[in-house]
């Protein structure tokens, strides 16, 4: 019975509920402000720890209430003493099963927000690290023509004329 009322629900709402798409329909929302980027990006997984253990202790709070009114309800604990004892002793057993919780989580470190550590890779290398540093410090200028007057003269040093280089293998595909 409750497979046909889930399918006829479904069925249901895609009878009824109107369906016109547009591009800022199926854009996402969020919370008013224009998207900027992809939705498919990586993110910290201790917010989602953390969410976590809001959401337990949260709900948890939900069996507090009935604790509540039992508690405070003067016939009920008039009529047998007990009855406030009771309830007085599971909300105990209760609240403390949920701080040994707390402490557990705590004790996994699962509530603390360290930031990771910013580590430099490290490379076995012979190249000094002054020609990186003077690589990452040049800045490119476009159009200096400088610099390809010297490119053009080194090459016509070396008698190599560039614009006349032939290649030495020319492919021939064999026609079937």
């Amino acid at each position: 019975m409750g497979i046909v009322f889930v399918m006829l629900a479904f069925i249901t709402s895609k009878i009824i509920a109107p369906n016109k798409p547009n591009p800022e329909k199926n854009s996402s929302y969020e919370c008013g402000e224009e998207v900027i980027g992809s939705s498919w990006i990586q993110f910290n997984s201790r917010f989602y720890v953390i969410a976590l253990i809001f959401l337990l202790f949260d709900v948890e709070m939900v069996f507090i209430f009935p604790w509540a009114i039992v508690f405070s309800d003067a016939t009920l604990i008039a009529q047998d003493q007990r009855w406030g004892w009771l309830s007085f002793t599971e909300m105990l057993i209760f609240i403390s099963i949920l701080l040994l919780g707390l402490v557990y989580v705590w004790r996994k470190k699962d509530l603390d927000w360290i930031k990771p550590v910013l580590k430099l890779p490290t490379v076995d290398t012979k190249i000094p690290l002054s020609a990186y540093q003077a690589i990452n410090e040049a800045k490119y200028q476009p159009g200096l023509k400088n610099k390809q007057q010297e490119n053009s003269s080194v090459v016509k040093e070396n008698n190599i004329e560039t614009e006349n280089i032939k290649p030495k293998f020319v492919p021939r595909f064999k026609k079937s």
